[in-house]
């Protein structure tokens, strides 16, 4: 009986070593240098864990006139011109910090708002023209990244 105690020990030991050394690889890719687009992308995946990421116009209005948006991420290829001057002139009278990217399709699967397959691909993808960050949830290398932006701005 001990034995088996002793071989199940070895073998949770074996599987612990394991996954500590499986975050090690993911750091060391990550180190690579990150521009704003990838940076921005990573900052956007944490505050949608943490309930901090607000998507679309309705609940973008809300959060920015409720003054906890903290950054406002604006599509350009945003085919409604009153929806962005809407969201430009919130930004200017709140003063938050307003982020441009090229597409609506690509703001719409960082903000999550598509079905990921087996593979970890992103399947019918949403649209999204505008997105706001209430709270970032945990502090990272990216979100470092869009700060110094942000000061240099």
């Amino acid at each position: 009986l001990t034995e088996t105690y002793l071989l199940l020990f070895q073998l949770h030991s074996e599987e612990a070593q394991e996954v500590e050394e499986q975050p090690q690889v993911a750091v060391e890719s990550a180190d690579e240098p990150m521009d704003l687009m990838t940076a921005l992308q990573v900052v956007l995946k944490k505050p949608l864990a943490a309930d901090g990421l607000h998507r679309g116009l309705r609940e973008a209005c809300k959060a920015i006139e409720s003054r906890k948006a903290l950054i406002c991420i604006l599509a350009q290829d945003c085919d409604q011109a009153d929806y962005t001057k809407l969201i430009q002139a919130l930004c200017n009278e709140i003063n938050v910090h307003l982020i441009r990217v090229p597409e609506a399709m690509a703001l719409g699967e960082w903000a999550g708002l598509c079905k990921l397959d087996a593979e970890g691909t992103a399947r019918k993808v949403v649209k999204c023209s505008c997105a706001v960050i209430s709270g970032f949830g945990e502090e990272t290398a990216a979100l470092g990244i869009i700060q110094d932006f942000l000061k240099n701005a």
